[in-house]
């Protein structure tokens, strides 16, 4: 049923830290320093702190939501408006839906799993 992507289980884990320079944030995305730089422009929701100098600093947050645009972008194949519609929210309705769905087939499926066991 689903797939396991092999670029998203490449990325490496997410060190506990509170701040991720943009260069950290690059290598545990798996994309370059000016794509994130663009990201920010075309996704609202993406606002790394800005310190001294200008310099970037993502929290954790950030660093899951740029994983979840490019799981958008370059695994599942959607445009920069439709990324951002998905992560706006509209498409987050559909997909819950669409989980829920999934959790009520899977959770009739294995009822009827325990009852074969019981017999």
């Amino acid at each position: 049923m689903l797939e396991a992507n092999n670029s998203t289980v490449d990325l490496p884990a997410i060190p506990g830290k509170r701040y991720f320079t943009i260069g950290e944030v690059s290598e545990l995305c798996g994309v370059k320093p000016h794509v994130l730089r663009y990201w920010e422009q075309e996704f609202t929701q993406l606002k790394p702190v800005k310190r001294r100098g200008n310099r970037r600093y993502y929290q954790r947050h950030d660093v899951i939501m740029i994983r979840q645009i490019r799981s958008l972008l370059y695994e599942q194949g959607f445009t920069i408006g439709g990324a951002r519609q998905q992560m706006s929210g509209e498409g987050m309705k559909e997909d819950n839906a669409q989980s829920q769905q999934i959790i009520r087939q899977l959770r009739t499926e294995l009822e009827e799993v325990l009852q074969i066991l019981k017999r």
